[in-house]
């Protein structure tokens, strides 16, 4: 194979495997996320309480690297939400990124 052909080739894989990891962390349900970001976040990032926060705030990216270290989330110790639950926000959030097919209009 010639180096155009094993670069053309490798490259491939590399977008094949980034997409496959987006979709392994955002198996969530997006729609139950919704609900649950409303009824568990929303209520503190208000523009008051805390920040206002949008899922078209961030882009998939930045949101999948501060659901990856949620040391970085400085109100998550407080939080009495399951892994489960956890992951169908993040879903949402990913799902209605700033960058995502379907940006949130709003939140």
């Amino acid at each position: 194979m010639n180096r155009t052909a094993m670069t053309i080739v490798a490259s491939a894989l590399v977008v094949m495997m980034t997409v496959s990891m987006a979709f392994a962390l955002g198996d969530g349900n997006g729609r139950k996320g919704k609900f649950l970001y409303r009824k568990n976040c929303r209520s503190c990032h208000d523009g008051k309480s805390a920040a206002d926060l949008s899922p078209a705030d961030r882009t998939q990216a930045e949101w999948k690297a501060t659901f990856a270290d949620m040391g970085k989330i400085k109100c998550s110790d407080g939080w009495t939400i399951s892994k489960e639950e956890l992951n169908d926000i993040y879903t949402y959030l990913y799902e209605y990124a700033k960058d995502s097919p379907s940006p949130a209009k709003c939140s």
